[in-house]
């Protein structure tokens, strides 16, 4: 997710359908064909938006991308579709500059911008035409926009061209495009996106002028959607970027100094697919490509439809980081298919995403590499669990986002308790059954909204079919609504591990490093093996690990940033170096976080974070400052 600031001008035609009747009432599950409608109406707290009066159903996009000033300008036409006796629709906004509101035929039409409410932004509330289903919105964004980050060239790969991308999870869409920003209201879009005639254009959409088309100052590129999908995955990138076919239906976008990199690196996309297909049915969204993006980017992935965002952090020149793409691939059935109707909801789309991506991992690569990933998985939410504290209501599944930004529930615990939930019910149920609800299930609510409330029915109905043993075995309500990790949570120890742990003790007891068996090791092993260590190890045992596989200038980044965590914990000064390269060299908010809150635990280690921070605050996506900003609070520079 991106932040920054500015003030363009941009002009957006904005399309708004809404068909609803009565909302459900949420003590009792709704009738069968009332599902989709009773998730749509599910009460959002982070939107303005009304869509029991009326609701966007297709957006159509106008926009020149400005790197002078870094704003978009242009319109946004909306199409949207009301109940009898609507007189008003609400958009969501956040620090647009809105320069005029029409109807179809360039009739203006009467607006409000409301009070600006924290994290939430702006409501635009516009009184419906007498005429026709759409509205034009015209506008330029900020140069602060928290979905846009603008990159000089010179924190590009190729360090000529200049680079955009956006990020509009979870509610930041509504800083670059005017609309219901609600992961519950589905719309279409379309778009005509216009750049410097060096640069090139890709969205989330399927692409119809793979050249562009002349067009004013530069070139135009032209996208459709067909499928409605969230505004959050609404997604925009450009810059100097060339492609790459991996497969039928699968390839990568990347400058051209990272693609054959990259293309290498991310070879077996076209399995992936397929293996994700055999489990959970077909892939619906035509074609599957990747985006390597800048290393500023704050995220592993973002699984925006038909293009995934992704960190250059994954390529590792040894393909053992490639889980992150299984995990956005496997996103196209959990998340985008079926989509959490509110950020309360978010487990639906991450835990489930992520219990398919270790079943993916493990159709490509064997039950052996899965178990290890689901031993790293468990560990790290302990730890979370640990440093939230056992009863935190933030530990539980459906959490209590009221008041705050959802970006808040967007922690390792929808992500890694989710996926422990349906693995505890898949080993209750058995995988051939489980497999079987989920497919039906990403069938039947393709393409729509899902609350925790209408998941836990089905599950009931469709899984357990009412048996009260099974459930009161797998106990779903303990799992969703209660703290903590159930005592039900499955344990499943990983036999490669347990010769991992023995060496560690080894070195620990004071074997030399040159005597650890290594060679076959996956990065995984290398992981567990510095989680199994003792917190405080010697200087000499640090630089003798040190010396022998030369941690501290890996480029494997998921290697060097749990070698980074070992040295701080140490004060291992030798691998200062490459700590400040690495926090200065990359914005991934994974990585950023743990490695500042290590830091700000001692005096001299808070001097050093504030110090580097200072230098790669400007470098970082908003996403990622914002964070960083809390763990540096009172002493944040600048």
């Amino acid at each position: 997710m991106p932040f920054y600031e500015m003030l363009p001008f941009v002009v957006l035609a904005v399309v708004l359908t809404v068909g609803l009747s009565a909302c459900v009432s949420p003590d009792r599950a709704p009738a069968p064909g009332q599902d989709a409608q009773h998730a749509l109406l599910a009460e959002d707290v982070h939107s303005f938006a009304r869509p029991e009066m009326a609701r966007v159903k297709h957006i159509d996009l106008d926009l020149r991308a400005d790197f002078g000033d870094n704003c978009l300008t242009g319109t946004a036409t909306l199409t949207f579709e009301a109940e009898p006796g609507a007189s008003e629709i609400v958009l969501d906004t956040r620090d647009l500059a809105i320069e005029q509101v029409t109807d179809a035929e360039g009739r203006p039409l009467t607006y409000n911008l409301g009070a600006d409410v924290p994290h939430l932004g702006q409501p635009l509330t516009i009184k419906l035409p007498d005429e026709g289903d759409r509205i034009v919105v015209r506008y330029q964004t900020s140069p602060n926009a928290g979905a846009l980050q603008w990159l000089s060239p010179q924190m590009t790969a190729g360090g000529k061209q200049p680079f955009l991308f956006t990020q509009g999870q979870a509610i930041l869409t509504r800083t670059w495009i005017p609309t219901q920003d609600s992961p519950g209201i589905r719309q279409t879009y379309s778009a005509r996106i216009t750049v410097p005639e060096e640069l090139t254009a890709v969205m989330s959409a399927e692409m119809l002028t793979p050249e562009g088309e002349a067009a004013e100052n530069g070139r135009a590129f032209r996208f459709r959607m067909n499928e409605p999908i969230p505004p959050y995955l609404i997604a925009l990138a450009v810059g100097d970027l060339a492609f790459q076919r991996v497969g039928a239906r699968t390839g990568v976008y990347a400058e051209p100094s990272v693609l054959e990199k990259a293309a290498w690196e991310l070879a077996d996309m076209e399995k992936m697919l397929e293996a994700a297909e055999a489990l959970y049915g077909p892939y619906r969204w035509g074609r599957y490509d990747v985006l390597v993006l800048p290393p500023s980017f704050p995220f592993g992935g973002m699984e925006n439809p038909r293009l995934t965002f992704a960190t250059p952090t994954i390529l590792s020149g040894d393909r053992s980081l490639v889980s992150l793409i299984a995990h956005e691939l496997a996103h196209s059935w959990s998340g985008n298919l079926v989509t959490n109707a509110t950020w309360s909801d978010f487990w639906l789309n991450e835990g489930f995403t992520t219990y398919i991506e270790n079943r993916i991992m493990e159709e490509l690569y064997g039950a052996d590499y899965a178990a290890m990933l689901r031993d790293l998985s468990r560990q790290g939410l302990l730890d979370e669990i640990e440093s939230f504290g056992a009863e935190s209501p933030d530990t539980k599944l459906h959490i209590d986002l009221e008041g705050r930004d959802p970006d808040d529930g967007m922690t390792s615990i929808p992500y890694d308790k989710g996926a422990a939930f349906l693995r505890t019910v898949e080993l209750a149920v058995g995988r051939e059954r489980f497999d079987q609800f989920l497919r039906e299930y990403f069938d039947r609510h393709a393409f729509q909204p899902m609350t925790t409330e209408l998941f836990l029915a089905e599950l009931r109905s469709e899984l357990f079919r009412n048996d009260a043993t099974l459930e009161a075995q797998i106990d779903p309500e303990a799992w969703i609504y209660g703290p903590g990790l159930p005592p039900n949570a499955p344990v499943e120890a990983s036999d490669r591990f347990e010769a991992v742990e023995a060496q560690a003790v080894a070195f620990a007891e004071g074997n030399p490093a040159v005597q650890l068996d290594t060679t076959e090791w996956t990065t995984h092993e290398w992981l567990h093996f510095l989680l199994s260590l003792p917190d405080q190890l010697t200087e000499a045992q640090l630089r003798d690990l040190d010396a022998t596989f030369g941690l501290s200038e890996t480029g494997n980044s998921e290697i060097l940033f749990q070698w980074l965590r070992t040295a701080i914990r140490n004060r291992y000064e030798p691998a200062f170096p490459a700590l400040e390269r690495f926090l200065t060299s990359q914005g991934r908010r994974k990585f950023l976080k743990p490695l500042y809150e290590d830091l700000a635990k001692t005096d001299w280690g808070r001097q050093m974070a504030l110090r580097i921070y200072e230098k790669a605050r400007p470098t970082y996506h908003p996403v990622s400052a914002r964070t960083i900003d809390d763990v540096l609070s009172g002493a944040v520079p600048g």
